[in-house]
């Protein structure tokens, strides 16, 4: 039994793996995730291990990594469309203030004709 468990997780975890790789680059929150996923079922193995109960361990902690890190990634996603967005309005900025600015010096040539 306890070795079809393994062997179903096992299976379970590199579908669910090869399935994120399918659909283009992965998003923060989607790193996030996977990143607290890993590092969850590895503390969770290991404190399963302690108490005999290693697969559960590592299952649970998989499942509240994922959850933890897709929270930390969601902010982390949220704050680069923050920056992205004023990154824009910088550019728009600046554009703005080059036209301005040449609008100002033909109107200077103007009025020195």
């Amino acid at each position: 039994m306890k070795k079809t468990i393994d062997i179903n997780l096992v299976v379970a975890l590199t579908a669910v793996a090869l399935s994120g790789c399918a659909a283009g680059p992965l998003t923060a929150r989607e790193k996030g995730a996977g990143i607290g996923a890993l590092g969850g079922a590895a503390v969770g193995g290991a404190i399963g291990a302690a108490v005999r109960h290693p697969v559960i361990g590592a299952a649970l902690g998989a499942g509240l990594g994922a959850i933890a890190g897709g929270l930390i990634g969601n902010e982390v996603q949220a704050q680069e469309r923050i920056r992205e967005e004023h990154e824009r309005q910088i550019e728009e900025n600046r554009a703005e203030i080059e036209r301005q600015r040449r609008e100002i010096e033909r109107k200077r040539r103007r009025d020195e004709m």
